[in-house]
């Protein structure tokens, strides 16, 4: 029986990590956590915020994931969506999904995320 989803892995392109830190834990604010070391040399990183985590695995084929994308939940989407703004990260607000307000982005290496909070 499924209890949980323990994470989401996205790909990313070799010696792309120094960007995805920046983005990961500087733009959206989650922290860095250690991958295992029999994992740790095969590149990337992971992150976290609260019980949500994110895998990004370096993929030397990498295409970024234009439709797939993991959904972020946050508070005050606004501010969270001027702080993308600030950083130079694009911003597009959809309004398709009833009872949210939400908007797409995407990463330094152009993996589709989406930002949703309910109203």
């Amino acid at each position: 029986m499924i209890t949980a989803l323990d994470h989401v892995q996205l790909a990313a392109p070799p010696r792309s990590e120094d960007r995805l830190r920046a983005y990961y834990a500087g733009v959206l604010g989650m922290t860095e956590i250690p991958k295992p070391p029999a994992l740790a040399e095969r590149g990337g990183c992971w992150f976290q915020a609260g019980t949500v985590q994110l895998h990004l695995g370096i993929d030397t084929g990498f295409h970024p994931a234009r439709k797939a994308h993991p959904g972020l939940r946050v508070t005050d989407i606004d501010s969270f969506a001027a702080r993308l703004i600030t950083a130079g990260a694009p911003v597009g607000w959809d309004d398709a999904l009833p009872g949210h307000r939400r908007f797409y982005s995407t990463d330094p290496v152009g993996n589709r995320l989406e930002f949703l909070e309910p109203i």
